[in-house]
């Protein structure tokens, strides 16, 4: 069941958008604004699921992923990856760092919230 949700990503603007569809949505979110900080938000709270985005100062998502993937309370929990790469060379990588999958950007919140709900049901 996913109820809580940390979302990760170093534009203020795309966070309100997380948070706010997410929020909605019904879900609790929490908000980071780098990978580290994401990182230290994660090991300190468990979350059901992860969205992280890739290019970030410090800690890229890629980086996060593998190092979450590394704790064995996320080795099962859902990440994946905003990004606006679409090559088949990213999405292999992430596949390699543990990433359930990726959502390109710009986001569709439509798209966000039916993923998620697709996910809490066990079927993405």
């Amino acid at each position: 069941m996913i109820r809580h949700i940390l979302a990760i990503d170093d534009s203020a603007a795309m966070r309100e958008i997380l948070s706010a569809t997410l929020t909605t949505a019904g879900y609790q979110v929490t908000l980071a604004a780098s990978g580290d900080e994401g990182l230290e938000n994660a090991l300190a709270v468990p979350f059901d699921l992860v969205l992280t985005d890739q290019h970030m100062p410090g800690k890229t998502g890629l980086d996060l992923i593998s190092a979450l993937r590394c704790n064995p309370s996320y080795q099962g929990t859902p990440i994946l990856v905003l990004t606006t790469e679409s090559g088949e060379p990213f999405k292999a990588a992430a596949r390699a760092a543990g990433a359930t999958g990726w959502i390109e950007k710009p986001l569709d919140p439509d798209m966000l919230t039916e993923l998620v709900a697709a996910l809490a049901a066990g079927n993405a």
